[in-house]
């Protein structure tokens, strides 16, 4: 809070068009009244998206520290795969639901409200899997599951929020990939530490001190996170950081209908055709993730480790990808273009990888996998600050939520039948029904009108430049 007093040398937008320390008030009202709306940029702002990329960090690895160890706790709880397959899925499933009301209270309380309840009940749902490390206790695993998965529903829709909310627009879609890139390094956490902290042993008790271990880590790292969370993180600067989040600012509570928004975004055709595509990409990488043990283990059985490394290679190379396209977008403004030459790439990296995976090379399947990754996990914030420049003004919580429902719809059917379509058929047959579908998107997206609402926004604002003020004209307000 000691920095909102002053912003940042170099990063400051006045707009004084005379000084302040000798107008009168009469002056002041007056340039009030002529000038553009001030804008400013905090150095909190980078504390604020790197807290939250930290605790959505630890929600997201969360989601496939079972899937990625499959095999492990199929034995340890005695269930069957597709049980398994389940606690990544209520993920999905716990959104579907919950993304109104979760939308609804982001309008209404804000960012703080939202990343306090996230964090505490992530943190809740860490604590409760620590007391069922025991075969008999699946049901408690599930629920600790299930708690986190709700914590989901508070994180998914901010990043493009937290960054309209806090950065100027230059950067905004580099702090969405920042926002992003948390996600998705916890879940490349979540492929590369739970087969090491829980190796595939005989012995249950053994298996079972493994697992507690892995539960008390993710435990203290949450509980320490949600201290930070209400200690550090704030609802927003007091200037804003540009003229179309200042435009923003002016409507009213009182004036905003969460119902006529959602209305509005469904009457928005090229906004609908992204809910799409977006559903179809993301709900791939989602199938992909959650059954990746299952392909791997099939072709290179005993390779449990080498499947976590493989996930880990995915993610990594996205975030990449996230980070590459973001700083893209701020540069160059090509929202379209970029969106469907990374769809493209996303359908090519999943053909390559879907007719080399049973080749018998693991090298090969990690080279693949990783073009995939850069790709396919790089199209995420793309589609975030897409969606908020074909809906601006609308909310960027609500439109990230529709974004994110649709992802977790698709990820739900892809999963269950890319899961069936494996054991009828085989992992390429289930592989190929997911490029069927990333086709169909493909063209989906070529068919999206650009319409970038929020830069003309800001290119409107700025077009209209300072207000000169004479000083014949102070003198008259002053009188």
């Amino acid at each position: 809070m000691g920095d909102e007093s002053k912003p940042v040398d170099g990063e400051v937008n006045d707009n004084k068009y005379f000084s302040k320390t000798d107008a009168t008030d009469a002056e002041v009202t007056f340039e009030q009244r002529s000038a553009p709306p001030e804008t400013r940029l905090y150095k909190k702002r980078w504390i604020i998206v790197f807290l939250f990329s930290s605790y959505s960090l630890c929600n997201s690895y969360q989601w496939i520290q079972y899937g990625i160890i499959n095999n492990i706790f199929m034995r340890f709880y005695g269930v069957d795969s597709f049980t398994i397959d389940w606690m990544s899925m209520i993920y999905m499933l716990t959104y579907i639901p919950l993304i109104f009301p979760v939308s609804w209270l982001l309008d209404k309380k804000g960012l703080r409200v939202i990343a306090l309840v996230a964090a505490a009940l992530n943190c809740t749902g860490t604590w409760i899997k620590v007391a069922s490390a025991r075969p008999d206790l699946f049901p408690v695993t599930f629920l600790g599951q299930f708690t986190c998965s709700v914590a989901q529903v508070f994180i998914l829709g901010m990043p493009s929020r937290i960054a309209s909310v806090w950065f100027g627009s230059e950067e905004v879609s580099t702090a969405c990939s920042i926002g992003v890139f948390g996600n998705q390094l916890g879940i490349a956490i979540g492929f590369l530490v739970p087969p090491i902290l829980v190796p595939n042993v005989d012995d249950l008790d053994e298996l079972a001190a493994h697992i507690r271990v892995m539960f008390y880590i993710t435990a203290g790292v949450a509980t320490f996170l949600f201290v930070l969370v209400v200690i550090v993180f704030e609802e927003r600067p007091e200037i804003p950081p540009t003229h179309a989040q200042a435009a923003a600012r002016q409507i009213s509570p009182e004036s905003y209908s969460y119902t006529a928004s959602i209305l509005r975004l469904l009457r928005n055709k090229a906004f609908i055709l992204l809910v799409i595509t977006y559903g179809l990409n993301v709900g791939c990488f989602y199938s992909v993730s959650t059954l990746l043990n299952r392909m791997i283990i099939e072709h290179y059985p005993g390779e449990e480790v080498n499947a976590g490394r493989i996930g880990l290679t995915i993610v990594i190379a996205g975030m990449v990808g996230s980070l590459i396209c973001g700083i893209w977008l701020d540069r160059s403004k090509t929202y379209k273009q970029t969106t469907l030459a990374v769809y493209v790439m996303s359908l090519v990296g999943l053909v390559l990888y879907a007719f080399t995976l049973d080749l018998g090379h693991l090298w090969v399947v990690f080279i693949t996998a990783g073009a995939l990754g850069f790709f396919m996990t790089g199209y995420l914030p793309l589609g975030f600050e897409f969606a908020v420049e074909l809906t601006y003004p609308e909310s960027e919580g609500t439109s990230s939520g529709l974004l994110n429902c649709s992802a977790q719809v698709f990820g739900i059917i892809f999963t269950i039948c890319q899961g069936k379509i494996m054991d009828s058929f085989n992992t390429l047959a289930g592989n190929l029904f997911l490029c069927a579908f990333l086709l169909i998107g493909t063209i989906i997206t070529a068919c999206i009108k650009s319409d970038l609402r929020r830069q003309l926004a800001n290119q409107q604002a700025l077009a209209a430049g300072p207000v000169e003020v004479s000083p014949a004209q102070a003198f008259e307000a002053k009188l």
